[in-house]
Parts: structure tokens; sequence; C-alpha cells
């Protein structure tokens, strides 16, 4: 036979609450009625479920991540899945599982919502990382009791925070490497016009060329669909089209540059001898292209184990509503066509 908590309790003439204070260790009952308890449990080889735990404590030790937006990064994004996998494992050393929800039912027409979901699962907060086309739900989770913090996508509510890479000094630190190797004509490949990561890097990228007094050309200025290869290699096919290339080129991610990269190749462009590229993200296969890609580094690891201990302080009322800039680090490879490599 199957034992419950019920079942536990009934045996014991005592209440459900009493049979999950005692699973739990809280001290406010009596050694002899969590001796006969203990007793009846290892007696009937009954297992603790999760909701027997949490009927106590109120806790239930489950994280929410939520990948948001209509579009969204999911796990196929190689800059994401890092920090996921840094946030994973330090939530994990603090005592955390992960719970995953989906929003496919959102875009077939379905009318439940991540609050809704949340608090069915009683997680005891959320992750949200950044997408494009936020549905409303993610206001009304932001604006919740639930604490939540946002990676790359900025919240607002009273028990809310977010981590983000300095998007805008990134792409400052762009131009000045452009403008140091003798390169005036500069243009940018970004992603969707509704993503707020990509339009910040822009809104970055051309005040740096207006502080510097360099051109701004339009043909120059192109956005795709997503942050992905096959948006930077249709955008950069756009531009070729245009008849008249920048002599660099800031990809607003390393997969976007990776896609620029190809379409200027089967066009035989010389990349960096005639059209010079930078990336953004650092990730692996910035290693393997030909040429190495040079990009804009962003700590996946620090992101993802400050957003873990940013979280796990607003579940324990160590800290209040935060928020926190990560410094971007500009990693120097061959596609930009300096002499030299390294770190800046």
């Amino acid at each position: 036979m199957a034992y419950n908590i019920k079942d536990i309790a009934k045996i014991a003439g005592v209440s459900v609450s009493t049979v999950s204070k005692i699973i739990n260790n809280y001290s406010d009952i009596s050694e002899d009625t969590k001796t006969r308890v203990q007793q009846i449990i290892k007696e009937t080889g009954y297992t603790p479920s999760n909701s027997a735990k949490t009927l106590a404590t109120k806790s239930s030790n489950l994280i929410g991540v939520i990948f948001a937006g209509m579009l969204n990064v999911d796990f196929t994004h190689p800059f994401f899945i890092e920090v996921l996998n840094s946030f994973k494992k330090q939530m994990g050393l603090l005592g955390y599982d992960l719970i995953f929800f989906s929003n496919e039912k959102f875009q077939s027409g379905d009318t439940n919502d991540y609050l809704a979901r949340c608090l069915h699962f009683n997680v005891d907060g959320c992750l949200l990382i950044t997408g494009q086309e936020l549905e409303t739900s993610i206001s009304e989770l932001d604006n919740s009791s639930i604490p939540c913090i946002g990676v790359d996508l900025k919240l607002s509510g009273d028990n809310s925070g977010y981590i983000m890479s300095d998007n805008f000094k990134l792409s400052t630190k762009v131009v000045e490497h452009f403008y140091l190797l003798g390169y005036r004509e500069l243009g940018y490949i970004g992603s969707s016009s509704e993503s707020e990561i990509s339009n910040i890097r822009e809104s970055g990228f051309r005040k740096a060329l207006e502080d510097l007094g360099l051109p701004i050309n339009e043909n120059w200025f192109l956005n795709g669909s997503n942050f992905f290869e096959a948006s930077g290699y249709e955008t950069m096919r756009r531009m070729i089209s245009n008849g008249n290339l920048p002599r660099a080129i800031f990809a607003a991610s390393d997969q976007l540059a990776i896609g620029a990269m190809r379409a200027l190749k089967e066009s035989a462009i010389a990349v960096p001898g005639t059209v010079a590229i930078i990336g953004c993200d650092d990730i692996e296969a910035c290693n393997y292209t030909t040429p190495l890609l040079t990009t804009i580094k962003q700590n996946k690891d620090k992101i993802g184990r400050l957003a873990a201990l940013m979280l796990y302080d607003l579940i324990n009322n160590q800290s209040g509503t935060s928020s926190f800039s990560v410094e971007p680090e500009l990693i120097i490879r061959e596609s930009c066509g300096a002499p030299e490599r390294g770190l800046v």
C-alpha cells in the first residue's frame, strides 16, 4: 500500500500540517509527537512529496524560468543558454530546482497566463529572459508578489530586479576600436526593430559616431528579423545589393556577424580586407570562424550567477529591488583587421 501524508496523520492521530512540520524539522512540535510520527513514517516507508514538504514552509524551492516574448531566444541561443547554465548551477547550490514555462498556448490564443501558472506551481521566484513582442502577462508577473529577475529585460515591479550588459557602452567600444584602426565609414546590422536590446546598441553606435564627428549613412544601418545567423546573412545581402559598402560593420550579435561574413564571402568581398566586422556576445563559434571573429564579450557566467544571487536575495527579503550592469569587454581577433589580438 502506498501511504500519503493524510494516512500518516490519521495513523498518528495528528493533523496533516503537524506531519508536514515534522518533515520540515520545525521546533514547535513536542518530542513525543515527533518521535511517534517519525516512527510511523519509517514503518510505513512513506516518502514525503514536494507538496508535503511545502505545506508548512510555504516554499516550493522551485524557480520558474520564462523565455519572454512571442519571438524568444529559447534553448538554441548560444549566449542565453550559457547564462542559464550558470544560473542553474548557482540556484542548485542554493537549494532550488528550475521549472520551465512554455508560451506556446499564448500563440494559439489560449487565455492562460504566466502569473496563474506560477501561482499554480507555487514557485518561489522567476527568471525572465528577454525576447521580442512581449506578452502582456509579463507585465502582470512583473507587478505581482512573486520575486522576478530579468536578464536583458528591464523590470520595474516592487518585487523585481534586472541584470543587463551595458549595451550602450559596448557599442561605444566598437566605434572607438574601428576609429583607432583608421576606419571612418561604419555600418550597423541589428535584429528586429522591435528588439529593445538591438535598438539600444544602435543608439550607442550612432551616438559614438556623432561624438567623433563621423558621417552616418542610413544605407549602412539595416535591421534583420532576429539575432540569428540567417538574418545576418539576408541583411548583409541587402546591404551588398545597395552597391556601396561601409569599411567596417558592427553586428548586434555574433550570429548576425557570422551570417554577414558568409554573405560577404559568397560575393567575394574580403573580411577584413574590404569590410571589417565585429560581433557581440563572444559565443564559442567565434573561435572557429574564418577569419576568427572579433567580438564584444558579455560575461555569461557572471550574469547567470548574479541573476541567481539577486533572485535569492529578493525571495528571502535580504535586499530590495535592484538592477546591475555588467561591463563589456572587447575581444580582438582577426575579423576587425587589427594587427594584434587580445582583450580590451
